[in-house]
């Protein structure tokens, strides 16, 4: 039963999503992707305990895995908030 909460929660997550972020003018995308780095940065903090908790070798694999990604993702998105920002500066 928990499984199929779960699922559906996640359906549920993705059908919002979708729908919220087709819906921002592309005037406001900057600003939104600097909040989806904040959130991105939670996601890192989830990764770490999940990699350092103690409930199996395949937890901490996909631990370390989640870390390594929400990283990337986390340097990306400020990489290129900094380029965006940076078109905007008066020369």
């Amino acid at each position: 039963m928990e499984l199929l909460l779960l699922i559906t929660l996640f359906v549920v997550a993705v059908f919002l999503g979708v729908e919220l972020i087709t819906k921002v003018p592309p005037t406001l995308h900057t600003p939104l992707m600097s909040g989806s780095n904040a959130i991105s940065g939670i996601a890192i903090v989830g990764a770490l305990l999940s990699a350092g908790s103690e409930q199996g070798i395949w937890v901490n694999i996909f631990g370390f895995v989640a870390v390594t990604l929400a990283t990337i993702n986390v340097v990306g998105g400020y990489m290129v908030t900094n380029r965006m920002l940076a078109m905007f500066k008066r020369k």
